[in-house]
């Protein structure tokens, strides 16, 4: 809030209520995208989808957390990025897009207890056909998935940043696919989602980053985008809608309505992303949002395509490299899908534990997987317990169970049972 008293707080690790409010900010966002996940169709508008990201979010952190002024709420708007669009869409109340049949949907969204920050991002398939998803988008789900899980391998005190996009390319060089470019894994620190300590999805000669060594009791959110194109998205007239106050900065701002909308992002959201939904007036948001940005007040989440006919998958996750090894905060059921392609890197298949790539194929799903899901989102009403965290897992399927990089089985269980021999299509569902 505006006037947020500044106290002194160990927000590191070291700290086990910060732990645990990691944890139950990753059980809110589990169960929000869950929801969200649940409710994706045909017909369905893009904005009501953001919105109910959004709301759920905000009913699960009224629920805890009640006995003394804590500060929650959404960390980051959910947003909803179709096909060839890479993130940051999160449209007004006035837009009538809508989901379609055989649509890639990307769901991106972050909730903060105490400014303790989860974030999350998925990718799944609208599709009414029993059989998985193959061709281009299946490339670049698979692609997205395996370097999620090599990074989460990866991501352990004393390995280095570079390590984590190393893999990715690889990754993404055998599902002949291409990492996009600009986007940065950001460490995580109590009300600040974009810490210093960044990793580069793709290092190019125009774009690089310092080498570093991962340190115990850092946080990250991992964030992986793969583009079945060159890789090099694009803004369009697509309205930006997602911004973050650039809380160094200040101006006097000439017009009414500027100054105005100033005055709540300050209330409504003084240090973390927020959309112009967030605003009554929608027509006043726009119009005084123009200046703020003119004048660097707050940063901008420009909406990016690739080439129209392209195809876009994203995972994210957020990760504590806990004493005990690095934990892994959220996972969700993978979508249904089969590659032509598989992995065959021997050092890629020995850090996910795939020697040979030889593992069963992959079952076929439930027909029932969007009744689990529902499932799931409906047990949103009940009670979420900040002492245990966990618990909102039970209410999702099997697979999406969050793992422990420090313990190998568990973080494997997706790989193992998506992979299929040398010789056969890479499956994940």
């Amino acid at each position: 809030m505006a006037d947020r008293e500044e106290e002194e707080i160990d927000d590191s690790l070291n700290n086990q209520d910060i732990v645990t409010k990691y944890k139950a900010s990753g059980d809110i966002v589990q169960k929000a995208l869950n929801h969200v996940l649940a409710e994706v169709a045909v017909g369905k508008k893009i904005v009501d989808l953001c919105a109910l990201g959004d709301s759920t979010i905000t009913q699960l952190v009224s629920k805890i957390y009640n006995n003394k002024k804590v500060e929650k709420g959404i960390a980051f708007p959910t947003c909803i990025s179709v096909n060839n669009c890479v993130g940051h869409n999160s449209p007004l109340a006035s837009d009538a897009a809508v989901i379609a049949e055989g649509d890639i949907v990307k769901i991106d969204l972050g909730a903060h207890i105490d400014g303790v920050i989860a974030v999350a991002a998925h990718t799944t398939v609208v599709s009414s056909s029993e059989e998985p998803t193959s061709g281009k988008k299946a490339d670049v789900i698979c692609a997205a998935h395996f370097a999620a899980e090599a990074a989460l391998k990866l991501l352990k005190v004393g390995n280095k940043n570079t390590q984590i996009t190393e893999a990715i390319a690889k990754v993404a060089e055998t599902f002949k696919v291409n990492p996009v470019e600009g986007v940065l894994s950001h460490s995580l620190r109590r009300f600040v989602i974009d810490g210093n300590k960044v990793i580069i999805n793709k290092q190019t000669t125009e774009q690089k980053v310092d080498e570093f060594t991962f340190e115990a009791g850092e946080v990250y959110a991992i964030d992986i985008v793969m583009s079945t194109g060159e890789g090099k998205p694009k803004e369009t007239e697509s309205r930006t809608t997602v911004y973050k106050r650039a809380v160094d900065q200040s101006y006097q701002l000439k017009l009414k309505a500027s100054r105005q909308l100033l005055g709540e992002i300050q209330n409504k959201a003084p240090s973390l992303p927020f959309t112009l939904r967030i605003f009554e007036d929608e027509k006043k948001a726009k119009l005084g949002i123009v200046e703020c940005v003119k004048h660097d007040l707050v940063h901008s989440y420009p909406v990016l395509f690739e080439k129209a006919g392209d195809y876009v998958a994203h995972f994210k996750f957020t990760a504590l490299l806990l004493p005990g090894g690095t934990s892994k905060l959220t996972s969700f059921p993978l979508p249904h899908v089969t590659s032509e392609y598989s992995l065959k890197d021997p050092a890629l298949c020995n850090l996910l534990q795939i020697a040979g790539a030889a593992a069963p194929a992959a079952k076929k799903e439930s027909k029932n997987k969007k009744k689990k899901l529902k499932a799931a989102a409906e047990k949103t009403e009940g009670k979420t317990d900040a002492a245990t965290p966990a618990a909102a897992t039970t209410t999702t399927t099997e697979a999406a169970k969050p793992t422990e990089a420090a313990a190998p089985a568990a973080a494997t269980t997706t790989t193992t049972t998506t992979t299929t021999e040398a010789a056969k299509p890479t499956e994940t569902k």
